[in-house]
Parts: structure tokens; C-alpha cells; sequence
């Protein structure tokens, strides 16, 4: 988190001093990063506001630059943004869809999460960081070199997060239930799955000096138990990874990140594997 040097903050026209604009402070005021704000819109023109918006932030100290852009789509203007601005961060407030558009069509917030190369902050709510409780959510199942390194990723801004915050880490992973059919023996008792997720888990807890009680091993589906765990907590913020996927396998299966976006009561970090990110990048360069 410390490493980022430019934030993109996506500002709503009717409301530019929004929820987005108040983390974006929060995050710019300890990393020192430059914010670059972006009203996706094309049929009226925001520069006034925006200039407006700008001068108050440059009094307050913050580097601040503006935009106003539209691209056919809010993702892809936020994206072509984020690029060409080099920005590390995305900041945008959560804008739920309908239920029975989002079975028709896929919500412009799901849409950024799955084709943004840069992590994704879409926050929620107003409650304050400080002194709150941050859950990094991950799958300890898979502990292969690409997953470590998601997982590394999704605690450790998790980590620097609730520093930043004066808060506390939890973790939670959620295991499947044992499959007696299993080819492999470890899935086919319930003790032997939650030793493995815990086993697994136990590198970050032992490099963060992170407490027992807040590693959070639980059988069940994910998208059902980290919002579960997160009101549990009354976390502020929930931390994720997501594959990215996209095309059918995407449209039938659903990301958790996207599944739980509404569901969730806190604000979410939504990260990418490095690999992800890099085919990401490919694909916007060749538009």
C-alpha cells in the first residue's frame, strides 16, 4: 500500500465529495500518493466542479489532477484513465444494481473488478477506519506459487491497511465440506481439511505476529461465510482476490468478490494474481 504513488478516484457528478473522495484522503493523507480525479460522463461538462473540487484538495495539501472522460462504458473509462495516469489504486463508491437487471446484465462495478489490472477499493460505507477491524479473505486450499502470492498480496494490504487504520487484522479462509469420494485422503475428513487450511495460513500469522484468534478457519462457502464473518467482526474493510473471470465461465459461475459486493457490509479491496494482471494489461493496450 505504502508503494503506491497515484490513486484514481472516481467522482460522482451530483455528490464530488462522496465516500471515494473520503478514503482516497484517508490513504493519500499516509502514502503521500497523487489523486487523479475522474467523472465518467459525456453529456455535461464537470471541469468547474472539478477545478472547484481540486483547489480545496491542493489548500488541504494533497497533488491532485482532474479528468472528465467517457469511453461508451464507466469501466473502460476507468481503465483507459487508470493506465494512461499509471495509477496503482482505484477508489469508486459501490453502486448496487437491481436483482433482476443484474440476472439480464452485468453491473458496471462487477465489470471493473473483473477487467482492471489495478486493484479495485469499492467502498460502501461511511463507518471510519480507525480502530476497526480489517479481514483479509483467502483460499488456503490452494497453496501452489501463483496463490501464495495472491494470498501474500491480500493479507499484506490487509496488514499495512489496518496499520494505516490503528485497526486489527483477521483472516479467514473457508474450507469445503469432506468428500468421502475424494482421490485425495486429506479431503475426506474434516479434520484433516481444517489442519491443512491452518497449516497453510500458518506463514503469514507467524511473519505478521498475528494472534491465534484472529485466523478464522470455517467450513462452507465462501461467499456465504465472509460476509458471515464480516458483520460478525463488524469489519470496515474485507479484502479479497478474484480470478477474473471472464466469457461464459464467468457469466454462470460468478467471481466471489462479485457474488459478495452487495452482500457485504464493509468497503472492498478487490486484488488480482500478477499473471492476471499482466494479461489484463495486454488486452487494454490492444484496443
Amino acid at each position: 500500500m505504502q508503494a503506491i504513488r497515484s490513486i484514481l478516484v472516481v467522482i460522482q457528478p451530483h455528490q464530488p465529495d462522496g465516500l471515494a473522495l473520503k478514503r482516497a484522503k484517508l490513504i493519500a493523507g499516509v502514502t503521500q500518493s497523487h489523486l487523479h480525479l475522474l467523472v465518467c460522463e459525456k453529456n455535461h461538462d464537470h471541469q468547474a466542479e472539478l477545478d472547484a473540487l481540486a483547489a480545496s484538495l491542493s489548500t488541504e495539501g494533497f497533488s491532485v489532477s482532474t479528468q472528465q472522460n467517457w469511453l461508451s462504458s464507466i469501466h473502460q473509462t476507468v481503465i483507459a484513465a487508470q493506465q494512461a495516469e499509471g495509477c496503482g489504486l482505484i477508489i469508486k463508491q459501490h453502486t448496487p444494481d437491481n436483482p433482476l437487471k443484474k440476472l439480464i446484465l452485468t453491473p458496471d462495478d462487477w465489470k471493473l473488478l473483473r477487467y482492471c489490472p489495478a486493484p479495485v477499493l469499492m467502498v460502501k460505507s461511511d463507518k471510519p477506519w480507525t480502530n476497526g477491524t480489517v479481514l483479509a479473505a483467502v483460499d488456503a486450499g490452494n497453496a501452489d506459487g501463483e496463490h501464495r502470492a495472491l494470498h501474500s498480496s491480500i493479507i499484506n494490504h490487509g496488514f499495512d491497511i489496518a496499520e494505516l487504520a490503528q485497526g486489527v487484522l483477521h483472516v479467514i479462509s473457508a474450507y469445503p465440506s469432506p468428500m468421502l469420494s475424494a482421490a485425495d485422503p486429506t479431503f475426506q475428513l474434516k479434520e484433516s481439511i481444517e489442519a491443512r487450511y491452518k497449516n497453510n495460513c500458518q506463514a503469514f500469522l507467524n511473519e505478521l505476529a498475528l494472534a491465534p484468534e484472529c485466523l478464522h478457519i470455517e467450513e462452507g462457502p465462501a461467499d456465504v461465510l465472509i460476509p458471515f464473518m464480516a458483520s460478525k467482526l463488524n469489519a470496515v474493510l474485507t479484502v479479497i482476490g478474484t480470478v477474473a473471470r471472464t466469457g461464459i465461465s464467468g457469466a454462470l459461475i460468478g467471481n466471489t468478490a462479485e457474488v459478495i459486493l452487495d452482500t457485504l457490509d464493509s468497503d472492498v479491496l478487490v486484488l488480482k494474481p500478477d499473471d492476471v494482471i499482466d494479461h489484463l494489461e495486454e488486452l487494454v493496450a490492444q484496443r
